[in-house]
């Protein structure tokens, strides 16, 4: 098995992460997007600019992971909502728990209390990644929205709300 080394993510590595989030659009288990966005500047519009990581193996980008503020109100400053996602050709080494655990310490650094996702049912290994890191369900949201696109486009979806803590606090 290969080494997964985590580092920030920069503009460069903009193909490689939009190749990867297309991948995952595709399974119709990762996100309600129907597509990634346009352009490096379009996704990192909402992003915690020190909580965009991106895993590389063998020289090639295998995976990332970024937050996002999930308010702009100042009592809601160190809640933020992830996602992670790895190519389908490194799933299964490690790659996402390498994500998830570094994401999780610079949040940390950074005054971040709580990491929060929501996660399709159907999307068992992300569930499992995220117990395995402290994570706790809290809860599932039920017909929380439709699918836009693929073949259950109109179809109601749930999600289940996963969340951690930090530890100091």
């Amino acid at each position: 098995m290969s080494r997964v080394a985590v580092r920030a993510m920069t503009a460069e590595d903009w193909p490689a992460v939009e190749r990867i989030y297309s991948d995952g659009i595709a399974t119709g288990h990762a996100t309600f997007e129907p597509s990634p966005p346009a352009s490096w500047e379009a996704f990192i519009e909402s992003k915690h600019p020190e909580l965009r990581l991106v895993a590389v193996v063998d020289g090639m980008i295998a995976g990332w992971a970024a937050a996002s503020p999930v308010s702009g109100r100042a009592v809601y400053r160190g809640v933020v909502e992830h996602s992670v996602y790895v190519s389908p050709a490194a799933q299964g080494q490690r790659v996402g728990t390498a994500l998830l655990a570094e994401l999780i310490a610079v949040a940390e650094e950074v005054g971040i209390w709580t990491i929060q996702s929501s996660i399709f049912p159907e999307n068992k290994g992300s569930l499992r990644l995220h117990q395995r890191l402290g994570f706790r369900q809290v809860g599932t949201r039920e017909r929380i929205a439709r699918m836009t696109y693929g073949p259950v486009a109109g179809e109601w979806r749930d999600t289940i709300l996963v969340e951690r803590r930090r530890v100091s606090d």
